[in-house]
């Protein structure tokens, strides 16, 4: 049986490798880099790949000092797909080397001018770059309202409140400086480790209301999101309770997860302990990292998946009648996940069977947990896991290449119809993996045009119908995973069947639209209707 990915990064002449820059000092960013986009930068229908990168650092440093990102070795890079398995770096056309030391990406047209906009999130301070067309980015940040402060991880677009404008919420990790490190773990450099989360306390989120032309308006307070500090490291959302109104869900590390529901008059409410997934099935916090939100078992309600660290598991809440049950032991992910650590994550049907499967890209935070968990290891081979009609089984993904994976992002680098996979890794080179796509099997990409809403359709509801009656559903959205942004276009996988008998787009402007008979292997552009 063919493996179903294979690693096809020594010929995609993607030469980039992150630099963590790390030090005696163990300050905890080091182990936490890094970001990695797909998006389709210069318009020519195929997704380049961009990668957030580190600074320089130093022992000794003070609360007033920033990390140095001048050394082209420290650059974040953006890399364009020639359309043949091969990649070139263009980042000084771009303009996108950056500032600071970078964390996560997301990516939104945040002008409606149908080229896709980026926003890098780092320590001290986050940039947003304007795409004036051919992948050149022009920094306006400045004139954005969007820079923040403290210490940012993921990101994404939204339009929360459904005026066709992308706004924007950032989830922020630590109230920590250089001058407050602290030194942790045991006697001697050998047994020093990064500190726990729990040494540094929570800060709060950060939601930017779009007012149009990529200008924003800080409504963090207003919102009602600063009144809910978290340690965020992985940003989603969907419509989780169906109402129509785009919510966000928050993995946290070592603090109870969030989910924020929007009350349809631009504030949100923190419901997660209410809905049932505050928390691990046996009521402890655990070590969010990677998030993604999708209906993994096609009953129309959007699931809730959060990784974590070795010895806790993997965290799958099955949305049961508006709450969310943990069923990570009785499908199957616990047993497979327990001694895991996971970051970069998604639900993907990579078989395009109809039936979305995991892919977590996988390493442990402590470069020396070998020596203290000896049956733990810090570098790991990706986790993918089948989905058997809501039972998930471990299966092999071809690609057997230990990595402190960080970062991952998911779209089809091909146009083939398969899932192809980016992984960003702590320190050193990225992996990208193609799908060996399976011939037996069909299947459909949607690309959204908004008009009436945001041009990319971010946020409407997706439904299809096979002619067998078999349905699927999908939400429009590039966040998820961890520091990382995705195709924008929704894959469906239709095994046997070669036509979608009905495609239903509920569009975040209220429009409800419908196609028929859309015959199978293609890329299907559906434009909302103007009136």
């Amino acid at each position: 049986m063919t493996a179903p990915f294979t690693d096809v990064t020594s010929a995609s002449r993607v030469t980039f490798a992150a630099e963590p820059s790390k030090t005696s000092s163990k300050y905890l960013m080091e182990t936490m880099l890094g970001g990695v986009a797909m998006f389709d930068a210069d318009g020519d229908g195929r997704l380049d790949l961009f990668f957030t990168n580190g600074a320089a650092l130093r022992d000794g440093m003070t609360s007033k000092d920033r990390p140095v990102k001048t050394d082209p070795r420290f650059w974040n890079r953006l890399y364009r797909n020639e359309g043949n398995g091969k990649f070139t770096d263009i980042t000084n056309k771009a303009g996108v080397r950056g500032e600071g030391y970078s964390q996560g990406v997301a990516v939104g047209d945040c002008d409606n001018d149908g080229l896709p906009d980026l926003l890098v999130t780092a320590y001290g301070g986050n940039t947003l770059y304007r795409n004036q067309g051919g992948a050149v980015f022009a920094d306006i940040t400045a004139q954005s309202g969007v820079q923040g402060s403290g210490w940012s991880t993921s990101a994404g677009f939204i339009d929360y409140d459904r005026d066709g404008n992308l706004d924007l919420f950032v989830a922020r990790y630590l109230d920590w400086d250089f001058g407050r490190n602290k030194r942790c773990g045991g006697e001697g450099a050998e047994l020093q480790a990064y500190c726990h989360p729990n040494e540094f306390p929570p800060v709060t989120h950060l939601l930017y209301r779009g007012l149009g032309g990529c200008k924003f308006q800080d409504v963090s307070t207003r919102s009602g999101i600063a009144k809910f500090p978290g340690k965020g490291l992985g940003v989603a959302f969907v419509d989780m309770d169906a109402d129509g109104w785009p919510d966000i869900l928050v993995a946290n590390d070592s603090f109870p997860q969030q989910v924020f529901r929007n009350r349809q008059n631009g504030t949100f409410e923190e419901t997660a302990l209410a809905l049932g997934a505050a928390y691990d099935e046996d009521g402890r916090v655990f070590a969010g990292m990677g998030i993604d939100a999708a209906d993994y078992d096609n009953d129309g309600l959007p699931d809730l998946l959060i990784n974590a660290l070795a010895n806790q598991g993997y965290n799958l809440f099955r949305n049961t009648k508006g709450l969310l049950e943990s069923v990570s032991a009785p499908s199957g992910l616990y047993a497979a996940s327990k001694m895991h650590s996971g970051w970069g994550m998604k639900f993907v049907d990579y078989d395009n069977d109809g039936w979305k499967d995991i892919f977590v890209a996988q390493g442990h935070v402590m470069d020396n947990i070998e020596r203290t968990q000896p049956g733990t290891r810090y570098l790991e081979t990706p986790m993918l896991l089948r989905n058997v009609r809501g039972k998930f089984v471990p299966v092999s993904s071809g690609v057997d290449v230990p990595m402190a994976a960080r970062g991952a992002a998911f779209g089809d680098l091909n146009n083939d119809g398969s899932v192809d996979i980016a992984i960003a890794a702590n320190s050193g080179a990225p992996r990208i993996f193609l799908s060996n796509r399976n011939e037996h099997n069909h299947w459909l990409l949607v690309d959204l045009q908004g008009t009436r809403s945001n041009r990319d359709g971010i946020g409407a509801t997706v439904k299809i119908e096979t002619p067998s009656g078999r349905r699927q559903f999908g939400y429009a959205t590039t966040a998820g995973s961890y520091l990382s942004a995705h195709d924008k276009r929704l894959h469906f996988g239709l095994g046997a069947e070669r036509e979608v008998k009905l495609l239903e787009i509920r569009w975040p402007s209220g429009t409800v639209q419908t196609w028929q008979g859309i015959p199978a292997d293609k890329i299907f552009t559906a434009r909302e209707r103007t009136n």
